[in-house]
């Protein structure tokens, strides 16, 4: 692998690493996504043709496109109010709203 594909590799790497923790999160039970993504960048490339790793890279960087289009669009379809549970959004927004201003929302009590 040259010098320009392993950057590339490494760029589209880190956006697919990035997309998974704010997309799907980095709870514990939820890593299983990270080491899969770890274990297909770390296998090495020799032997393989220069076409398929070009394939793997573009499958990686097309999967990084897709996770964030679909928060994207889940994101649009809260904010046109679509019959969906909002609670959370709300939640959300109100603290971004309180944190601007330098304040913190208290914890609401469940019973």
């Amino acid at each position: 692998m040259g010098s320009g594909e392993a950057l590339k590799a490494a760029k589209v790497y880190r956006e697919l690493m990035k997309a998974v923790k704010k997309h799907i999160g980095k709870e514990e039970h939820k890593t299983h996504f990270r080491d899969f993504i770890k274990s297909e960048f770390k296998k090495n490339g020799d032997g393989l043709e220069t076409s398929f790793i070009q394939q793997k890279i573009k499958l990686a960087h097309d999967y990084t496109f897709l996770i964030n289009s679909v928060h994207h669009h889940q994101e649009l379809l809260f904010s046109y109010n679509i019959a969906v549970d909002r609670t959370d959004e709300m939640k959300r927004i109100l603290g971004k709203s309180a944190a601007s201003v330098g304040l913190q929302l208290p914890d609401v009590y469940q019973p």
